[in-house]
């Protein structure tokens, strides 16, 4: 009869999340989360099997809130415009931690040509049927741009942003998308 299992994953995620969180996607190794969780190596190589894999559970987590938050905001079947608007609210919603998380992560995936092109994938989805002839879809790219690029800027740690001036960056963001009638989805 053999053991029942006694990892918890969830717990080896939040290890793996915590690491990322102090010291950067760099320190991000099977050993660093086997120390930081208290089990073995062969223990996480069991729970996830690669580091790739320990990676795309720790997206898939983040991605899951995310995409909760999102979906609230767009609801079902939402214009290219409407997306924008729902990536933009989600992104400033987005606790610091979660997202410097998430930001590590980034890095992580983007090390690996496989996690590139689910990436580029993704983002292509957020902008898809947004078209440069229009001047309101140029505006909700712009919007969709100046998120990102504020994402960035402030969880790689490239500038500080604090919390009021965070709030006023999405209130100019959600400037930029007011008044805009949505596309077709």
């Amino acid at each position: 009869m053999g053991r029942t299992k006694t990892i918890d994953r969830d717990a080896v995620l939040d290890a793996a999340g915590a690491i990322i969180h102090a010291s950067g996607a760099a320190a991000l190794t099977i050993d660093a989360v086997a120390r930081a969780a208290g089990i073995s190596k062969g223990g996480v190589q069991s729970c996830f099997g690669t580091k790739d894999a320990l990676i795309d559970a720790l997206f898939e987590r983040w991605s899951a809130s995310y995409e909760q938050c999102f979906h609230a905001v767009a609801g079902p079947a939402a214009g290219p415009r409407t997306r924008v608007r729902a990536h933009a609210e989600a992104t400033r919603r987005s606790d610091a931690v979660s997202s410097a998380k998430a930001a590590g992560l980034m890095a992580a995936l983007l090390q690996s040509p496989e996690h590139l092109g689910s990436t580029r994938a993704w983002y292509a989805g957020r902008l898809a049927g947004l078209g440069a002839q229009s001047a309101a879809d140029r505006r909700a790219r712009l919007a969709f741009y100046a998120t990102e690029g504020a994402f960035m800027l402030r969880f790689f740690g490239l500038l500080e942003i604090d919390a009021t001036e965070w709030d006023a960056l999405f209130g100019d963001v959600a400037g930029l998308l007011d008044d805009l009638p949505d596309a077709a989805a």
